[in-house]
């Protein structure tokens, strides 16, 4: 066998193994995204067979097409920092023009999934899928608000939840977990900007809410 034959061997049993590789990789990353989007289906409630696995297949595919965008994403804004990154500005410009682009894109998915989840499940199922795919952050904080300053007018409450409702609705489409509570940490500044404004320390309404905290445990224990 000649070295050419050789060489061609080695080039072929490199792509197959490069090939099987992606192949594995691939088949991890769709069970993962099965097994999560199986544990935000299973606390829905009753849905016959049939709407289950409708359901839990739009929210495979919705992961799966967020993930595929964001690494096109994160790969456009490479070669632009390798292009431009000898000029700041330009580069900057560049890349603002570039994540309007893919914003409006993941507004574009974003209302496709919603509309897909509303042919199955009812506006309350949704909002439960929306919290599954978000960790259930906006529930837990709007709670943790009002159980900091329990004297929140009606209209305080219904702000505080305006600004979470938006967070989640951002957050859902971020890529991954750090990013989608880095959505909510940034609407829970302007919360507490606007709970200021409304004339609140927070400081020492969370030094308040702990004392309370600290009490109630002490008479569970008693």
């Amino acid at each position: 066998m000649n070295t050419t034959i050789r060489m061609c061997l080695a080039l072929a049993l490199v792509c197959v193994l490069k090939l099987t590789y992606a192949q594995s990789e691939r088949e991890k990353y769709l069970q993962v995204i099965t097994e999560r989007s199986d544990k935000i289906i299973a606390q829905l409630g009753d849905l016959d067979r049939e709407k289950y696995a409708e359901a839990r297949a739009i929210v495979v595919r919705q992961y799966d097409l967020l993930n595929s965008h964001h690494e096109a994403r994160d790969g456009k804004i490479k070669q632009l920092k390798d292009t431009y990154g000898g000029r700041p500005a330009l580069l900057e410009e560049k890349r603002d023009e570039l994540e309007r682009k893919e914003d409006s894109v993941l507004r574009v998915l974003h209302a496709d999934f919603l509309y897909k989840l509303g042919q199955v499940l009812t506006p309350k199922q949704i909002d439960q899928v929306k919290d599954g795919m978000t960790y259930g952050v906006l529930p837990l904080t709007y709670k943790a608000y009002q159980e900091m300053i329990p004297q929140l007018t009606e209209a305080q409450k219904a702000q505080i939840f305006s600004y979470l409702i938006e967070a989640r609705e951002l957050a859902m489409d971020a890529p991954g977990s750090k990013e989608k509570h880095g959505v909510f940490g940034k609407y829970k500044g302007r919360i507490n900007n606007y709970l200021s404004k409304e004339g609140y320390d927070l400081k020492e309404e969370g030094k308040k809410w702990e004392e309370r905290r600290a009490k109630a445990k002490v008479d569970t224990k008693s």
